[in-house]
């Protein structure tokens, strides 16, 4: 697979969110079934997986980073392991999805690197992201622990997930950023605005959920329902039945965009991302092997700048329904 530069750091253009298999989207996967999967991840050329310490259940918060380490242990050289820190369930809030609640004091930091390097089985983390801003603690303390953390070699670059350019430029002065992870995918852009941003300070950028989970496959429509406990997508309003009719334009200029490059609509939807920007690497998830195979087409398929830039006017110019903007965060 083709690569895109996050920093200096080298990864697959299309990398792989590894959250869905253990998290958000019905029970977890089966364990063996997602140990073959990561690994058929590898031998399609991914290189580049993404988990977090809290992707998990109510039994296991921690599953998804223990079935990462296990599976991807013995390619431990070949890939890049991104994981994140910083948020915890507030599981008393009778509000599902669980709101988000952050804790990325020094002492917190410490014992999550701790505990995400013993379940990912390694030495070092590739790139450790604060997974939500923390009001109650500045920026820059972080980014002094993450210096500390890569001088003690426990991680080698660091990143922000949902973070905004003041909070950008305030961690890069203190321990240079590799990577901003942000939802971005073409029915929510507005974080383009920072493109400019991290141009500017070297950084790569990494959307995740960049298929709007999972509605730029085409693979739904308004008679599909969710109903597995767990799954975030039965109250995201992309999927109510009403928003297929508002995303009709949408979905009909992806099928004809797709049919024109022989791809599909989520191979159309991950490649305009790559090939607007070098150091854009989506996360795409996916538990079935045909996805994974899929999304990896994407960084074949080329789009010219022209092409890219015909698509944004069409999506100035489409009306959508609304999406799902992630789990609240209580401040």
């Amino acid at each position: 697979m083709k690569t895109q530069q996050l920093g200096n750091l080298r990864v697959s253009a299309v990398g792989l969110g590894c959250m869905g298999m253990s998290h958000a989207y019905g029970e977890p996967a089966d364990k063996k079934s997602m140990i073959e999967l990561l690994a058929q991840a590898v031998d399609l050329g991914y290189t580049f997986f993404d988990t977090a310490e809290i992707y998990g259940t109510s039994e296991n918060p921690h599953q998804n980073e223990e079935l990462v380490g296990e599976a991807l242990q013995k390619y431990r050289n070949k890939i890049v392991l991104a994981t994140k820190f910083g948020i915890t369930f507030d599981k008393n809030s009778g509000i599902e999805p669980y709101p988000l609640i952050p804790d990325s004091r020094p002492q917190s930091i410490l014992q999550a690197v701790e505990g995400s390097l013993k379940r990912l089985r390694t030495d070092h983390i590739d790139l450790y992201y604060q997974h939500r801003t923390d009001p109650s603690v500045p920026v820059e303390e972080v980014a002094e622990v993450m210096n500390r953390l890569i001088k003690e070699g426990k991680i080698l670059h660091w990143g922000l997930s949902e973070a905004n350019e003041n909070h950008i430029r305030r961690a890069h002065k203190i321990c240079p950023l590799t990577a901003v992870q942000n939802r971005y995918h073409m029915m929510y852009r507005n974080y383009e605005s920072l493109f400019p941003v991290l141009e500017e300070l070297n950084i790569g950028f990494v959307p995740f959920s960049p298929l709007a989970n999972g509605l730029l496959s085409g693979k739904y429509d308004k008679n599909t329902v969710f109903t597995e406990k767990g799954d975030y997508r039965a109250v995201m309003p992309q999927f109510k039945p009403e928003a297929y009719d508002q995303n009709r334009e949408l979905l009909h200029m992806l099928n004809q965009m797709a049919a024109a490059k022989n791809a599909t609509p989520a191979q159309i939807s991950l490649a305009w991302m790559i090939c607007k920007k070098p150091y854009i690497a989506p996360i795409p998830g996916t538990r079935k092997p045909e996805r994974l195979k899929e999304n990896a087409g994407a960084a074949d398929i080329i789009l010219t700048p022209e092409e890219v830039g015909q698509i944004d006017k069409k999506l100035n110019q489409t009306k959508m329904s609304d999406i799902y903007g992630g789990a609240p965060v209580n401040k």
